[in-house]
């Protein structure tokens, strides 16, 4: 069985990336958005990732930004991954992969059935699809829940991971639903909002890893 992936997203302090690197996070992420509670800024974005060691990687998180002004963020940054996380078309998706070395990930905001069907339309460009609630204020980090069972009941032929409102307390069920190779956590391991909490964040890596260690096969 493949090693658990862990994203732990919306961290904006050296403590915080400290934190998810201690828990055993395999991933962390940084927003560019400034709307969000959890956005920094390039030069921010740029400082925090020196922070994280190699064995981390780094993910960049925009949205509907213009290819052209995302390549020139990405070179300030150097992620590892770079997440789209808002309406971006497959052709968008497409134009950064064919223009970046970057793995790229795509977040779909799953409310039923043919919201799941109509997301493989980025299959061929994403490395990786991001299965998330539907976009409430923010285009995520909301808090929602998406039904885990349209998820369980998918034939999944692209890498993907699962978000929304995923915490300590139903990770575990998350994963024993759906089988997600990767889960992503950040309101879920918040003190209050934007304010990332060292204890929720350790308690949610060692649930996903555990719930993932237990899946049969």
């Amino acid at each position: 069985m493949a090693p658990p992936l862990i994203k732990i997203c919306g961290l904006s302090t050296p403590e915080a990336i400290d934190a998810a690197v201690a828990a055993g996070a395999t991933h962390v992420g940084l927003v560019h958005f400034k709307p969000s509670p959890r956005h920094v800024s390039i030069g921010r974005a740029a400082d925090l990732r020196e922070r994280v060691p190699a064995h981390v990687k780094t993910v960049l998180l925009t949205v509907n930004m213009e290819p052209a002004q995302t390549s020139d963020i990405v070179q300030v940054v150097r992620p590892d991954v770079l997440q789209l996380h808002g309406q971006e078309t497959p052709e968008w998706v497409q134009l950064m992969r064919e223009h970046s070395d970057l793995e790229i990930w795509k977040a779909i905001g799953v409310k039923d059935q043919a919201s799941l069907e109509q997301a493989q339309r980025y299959r061929p460009f994403a490395h990786r699809l991001l299965y998330d609630a539907p976009a409430g204020a923010l285009p995520g980090g909301n808090g929602l829940a998406l039904d885990w069972r349209l998820l369980a009941q998918f034939r999944h032929e692209a890498e993907w991971g699962l978000a929304g409102g995923l915490d300590a307390g139903n990770v575990a069920e998350a994963i024993r639903q759906t089988r997600a190779p990767l889960v992503d956590a950040s309101s879920g391991v918040e003190s209050a909002r934007g304010v990332k909490d060292t204890d929720k964040i350790a308690a949610f890596c060692e649930a996903a890893r555990a719930a993932m260690a237990a899946l049969p096969g």
